[in-house]
């Protein structure tokens, strides 16, 4: 048990090189399938954030990014890029959210998912309705708790994490996206 912990945080500490196979990875793709239709073509790629990109977001969110990095998986349909999925974490009480956020092409969000949640408190931020409320949501949305994003009972700090999470990964979509569609 005392290993299986320590190789947990090892995973979620250690600047991996790639994302494993595995429970994340597999259900990040059936997310994405699920979404995109299984015609679809992923193409992922580990990117790494431009320190001084990362930095302006960071302070203008007022949420540090996990890592330096995120995961985002390239969405084609035959020859034709249809959006971005974006993997990353936040921090809720003391465990990290891993979350996914599917783009189109202009940086508005499509949908949003909750891929592994692992708090005892505060999972109600995983329902599809909570989440559906990010739909359509893009650079100029402000992201104001009780405004634009609801609150959730019981689930404060797991709301407000998630929500500047995605206001993150919206703000470092063109980063995103002049990063990726070249390859």
């Amino acid at each position: 048990m005392k290993i299986n912990i320590i190789l947990l945080l090892l995973l979620f500490f250690v600047n991996i090189q790639y994302l494993p196979a595995g429970e994340i990875r597999d259900k990040t793709e059936a997310v994405v399938n699920t979404f995109a239709g299984h015609e679809a073509t992923l193409r992922f790629q580990k990117l790494l954030i431009n320190p001084k990109q990362k930095k302006d977001i960071e302070i203008q969110v007022r949420q540090r990014f996990f890592k330096n990095f995120v995961y985002v998986w390239k969405i084609n349909v035959g020859d034709s890029l249809k959006g971005y999925a974006v993997l990353d974490n936040v921090y809720g009480k003391s465990m990290p959210i891993t979350f996914l956020v599917i783009f189109d092409t202009t940086g508005k969000i499509m949908t949003t998912e909750i891929i592994k949640y692992r708090e005892a408190y505060g999972g109600q931020i995983a329902n599809k309705n909570w989440l559906n409320q990010f739909s359509g949501m893009g650079e100029e949305s402000a992201f104001k708790k009780g405004v634009d994003i609801d609150a959730i009972s019981g689930a404060t700090i797991s709301v407000n994490a998630i929500t500047k999470g995605i206001k993150k990964l919206v703000l470092l979509f063109s980063y995103i996206h002049e990063s990726i569609k070249s390859s």
